[in-house]
């Protein structure tokens, strides 16, 4: 088998989301060299009848399989991953789709130069269609070739979206024989952000990475995405991914060699992008937000007191929020209400 696609389920048989993205996996031109692996989360809908009614359809393409309890998408790529029987393995959110010739194009670059991993860009859409929409780059030339220390140095600081590439099966499995368990412990289970808890270790276990520069991916964007959603449960699991990319760049050993790179990664996922998710009045935390980032800043200080002299961090964040991360630092109260002031003001200003 050339390749395993894992497609992880939950609630997506409305307006026919789930269809559109199995009929685009389905239409791939690799023809019967791949398999699709759709795992229901224990979905509230109709999704696994969708699923099994396509694996009725297409038996020797799909394979349906259902998880009795939810453990969001982790869990489900954990129990897909454990029944792939491909030399490669891709990823695909059940609510995106792709364009017939993606894998084909992935894997021929994997050919034609002995890489292990390939990547492509996508673009953001909100509607059903192959219209390009916003192109976004996700990886770059300059990271691509037969690795080196400053390759993976641009790789850990740019990672890339987990879903618009292909990987060696042995990069993620290693010598994981397919069928041996129900489910493989690859992913964190339970929490959202599993992608980034995770992908460090692929991309350091990469030997050659290549890319091409074309969005073949099409990202549905709706108000129900993970990326829009903010909540306490996903605020602290965005913090527990953070902890983790620590946590396991330590216990594998590659931490203090690219510790600049993963104390970046850190600060921006654990608190820069937390917080300035948990603020904004309209779309933040609705309840308990002040006693939320005192502990958010608390936290900061115990793990990663010196951020602010990380290089890439002085480099590459915004003025403003630098200036309000060094205020919180300082204050908590003074942070909060200055916040809470400046956006009152630029709503005046704005009406």
């Amino acid at each position: 088998m050339k390749l395993s696609i894992i497609v992880p389920v939950y609630n997506m048989s409305a307006d026919g989301r789930l269809s559109y993205c199995l009929d685009s996996l389905l239409a791939q031109s690799l023809k019967q060299e791949f398999e699709v692996i759709a795992v229901d989360d224990c979905s509230t809908d109709d999704s696994f009848s969708v699923l099994k009614d396509y694996e009725k359809r297409y038996p020797k393409l799909l394979k349906a399989l259902h998880s009795e309890v939810n453990h969001h998408q982790g869990g489900a790529k954990n129990i897909g991953l454990a029944a792939a029987k491909g030399e490669w393995i891709g990823f695909i959110d059940s609510d995106d789709w792709i364009v017939p010739e993606y894998y084909e194009r992935l894997l021929n670059k994997a050919e034609e130069t002995g890489a292990d991993m390939v990547g492509c860009d996508y673009c953001f859409t909100e509607e059903h269609s192959f219209k390009p929409g916003r192109q976004v780059s996700s990886n770059h030339a300059d990271q691509t070739g037969v690795m080196d220390h400053e390759k993976y140095k641009k790789l850990l600081l740019e990672t890339g979206s987990l879903v618009v590439k292909v990987y060696r099966r042995e990069l993620i499995l290693k010598d994981y024989a397919a069928g041996s368990s129900p489910k493989v412990d690859v992913f964190p289970e339970d929490i959202f952000y599993e992608d980034n808890a995770v992908s460090n270790s692929w991309m350091l276990h990469c030997r050659h990475f290549e890319y091409i520069p074309e969005a073949m991916y099409f990202y549905y964007q709706h108000d129900a995405s993970t990326v829009h959603t903010v909540s306490l449960k996903n605020l602290k699991d965005r913090m527990e991914a953070g902890r983790m990319i620590l946590k396991n760049a330590k216990e594998e050993g590659y931490y203090e060699e690219y510790k600049d790179e993963l104390d970046y990664q850190f600060i921006t996922l654990f608190y820069k992008n937390t917080l300035f998710s948990a603020m904004p009045k309209k779309t933040g935390l609705q309840k308990g937000c002040f006693a939320f980032i005192k502990n958010l800043s608390k936290e900061v200080k115990e793990l990663l007191p010196d951020f602010s002299e990380n290089p890439y961090y002085r480099e590459r964040t915004d003025a403003e929020e630098k200036k309000l991360m060094n205020m919180q630092m300082k204050s908590d109260l003074l942070f909060y209400v200055y916040y809470r002031l400046l956006w009152f003001y630029r709503g005046l200003r704005s009406r």
